[in-house]
């Protein structure tokens, strides 16, 4: 039986527009430590934590709809696996509900299985269900 990749899933207030816009503005919620371009197919970025640094291709963007960030490297000094998360994708989704937004984020690759499971759940949770929040509702995130 294949592992659940790990998926998170938040309402927010903004319109699908501005969601797209706001997860491009990665130094704004998630690292403030970021390099490159978040918004275009073809467009490449990286973040960096301390030691820690991940970098990205955008491998589809539908504006307002969807957007994948492809995982092109990484080093995570933490792991025994430095490079787990290359290969993996991060996949947004975007969709109106109700009066809201509803944005999906899934990492495919990071399941329950991948050494970074727990630790790197408690951070994306961090991430999305707060500061990507927060920006989006209160133009204010938290990027570490």
């Amino acid at each position: 039986m294949k592992q659940q990749d790990y998926t998170a899933t938040i309402e927010v207030n903004g319109d699908t527009k501005e969601a797209f816009q706001k997860i491009s503005k990665v130094d704004e919620w998630w690292a403030k430590t970021f390099k490159g371009k978040a918004l275009q197919k073809g467009d490449h970025f990286r973040v960096e934590f301390g030691d820690t640094t991940v970098d990205f291709d955008i491998k589809e963007a539908v504006p307002d709809k969807k957007i994948i960030w492809h995982v092109s490297d990484c080093y995570l000094p933490f792991l025994n696996d430095k490079t787990e998360w290359t290969g993996t994708e991060v996949v947004w989704e975007i969709s109106p509900k109700n009066r809201h937004t509803e944005i999906k984020m899934t990492h495919v690759g990071l399941s329950p299985d991948a050494e970074c499971f727990e630790v790197c759940q408690q951070g994306w949770n961090k991430h999305i269900k707060s500061s990507l929040v927060n920006l989006i509702n209160e133009n204010k995130g938290m990027p570490q």
